[in-house]
């Protein structure tokens, strides 16, 4: 694979309108040795933004096995690699005992940087 995906660059700029009027934000995510930007609406769950850029927080086998964004399962955990407080009840036990915060829990904001865990099984371990 090359060292940056242009592609999927491509694809991730692409945002749908809000009709709510949600402004575009970036995130940035190092996944697999590359760092992709990821254009989102503001506010809207990581876990969309990445799928919708090919990104999975998921495994192979929690991609199809998840709780569907519901916060439930902790399946798709992300390395959150800036200072974000937690707000949902999992993402405050997951950065009190440094386990992955969920995707689907954490609100896309401009200039988020997160890692995609790439050596779990199911869940995240910890740090």
């Amino acid at each position: 694979m090359p060292e940056t995906d242009e592609a999927a660059d491509e694809e991730s700029s692409v945002v749908s309108p809000d009709p709510d009027g949600a402004e575009p934000v970036t995130v940035t995510v190092h996944h697999d040795e590359q760092t992709t930007t990821v254009t989102a609406r503001r506010g809207e769950p990581l876990r969309d933004a990445l799928r919708r850029a090919n990104l999975s927080p998921y495994t192979r086998l929690t991609e199809r096995l998840n709780c569907g964004g519901r916060g439930l399962c902790a399946t798709c955990g992300v390395r959150v690699l800036d200072d974000v407080a937690p707000d949902h009840w999992h993402d405050r036990l997951a950065e009190r005992f440094g386990y992955p915060r969920l995707s689907c829990q954490l609100p896309a904001e401009d200039g988020l940087e997160v890692a995609l865990v790439s050596d779990k099984l199911v869940w995240g371990g910890r740090e």
